[in-house]
């Protein structure tokens, strides 16, 4: 008989621990976001999530103070991974600003659309959850609004909030769709989104306008 392939406990090559615990505080996380996409953050307990996770109470409180410190983990980290994927999808488009913005908001879109259960974390439950959360919530707005101020043309005569407008108008867009159930089509609105946020330079913006932050994009007429 041949010689079985079937290792024993003991012969099994050992995970790096820096690996199983990375493993075990994304379980939690994970679980933080489907809980409260599921029940509500106040309503999940810390019962709740380490089922969920299957892990034990004290490897929870080995990783975090308690339930909102994993929720806010939860939170910045999901909103760290969506500014990396909105950061490469902007540097992978065309060198024309418009067109970094549609991939820009292209990518937001299927980030959550791909995520439902963080997509309501992030942009519904966050804005009451805590004191604590809602303020990170406002920082992470706010981040993505300085992102659209240096990806347009500066000097053109638009009001000083208008990326705030816009960006604060995309995130109530997106909180409405996630509260119906519909994260998963979120894709669907990005002709109407990009219109949304283009239309207030269209006319405006002159060729060889440059956005702010950069001296060197090729930025064409946005009425061609």
């Amino acid at each position: 008989m041949g010689a079985s392939l079937t290792l024993s406990r003991s012969e099994r090559p050992e995970l790096p621990r820096e690996f199983i615990a990375g493993h075990k505080r994304r379980r939690m996380m994970d679980a933080m976001a489907e809980l409260s996409a599921e029940q509500g953050y106040d309503a999940t307990k810390i019962a709740d999530i380490v089922r969920r996770a299957g892990v034990a109470r004290k490897t929870l409180y080995d990783n975090f103070d308690g339930k909102e410190d994993l929720f806010l983990t939860a939170f910045s980290t999901t909103m760290r991974e969506l500014t990396m994927a909105v950061d490469a999808a902007c540097a992978a488009s065309d060198e024309i600003w418009q067109k970094r913005i549609e991939a820009g908001l292209a990518a937001i879109l299927e980030f959550f659309a791909e995520r439902p259960a963080a997509a309501r974390m992030c942009m519904v439950e966050a804005l009451s959850a805590t004191p604590a959360a809602s303020a990170r919530y406002d920082v992470a707005v706010g981040q993505f609004v300085e992102k659209l101020k240096r990806s347009t043309p500066d000097d053109l005569g638009l009001p000083g909030t208008i990326e705030e407008t816009l960006v604060g108008g995309i995130a109530w867009i997106l909180n409405q769709q996630i509260r119906r159930g519909e994260a998963s089509e979120l894709m669907d609105l990005l002709p109407e989104l990009s219109e949304f946020v283009l239309s207030p330079y269209h006319g405006v913006a002159l060729p060889g306008s440059q956005p702010r932050g950069e001296s060197d994009s090729t930025v064409a007429d946005s009425n061609t």
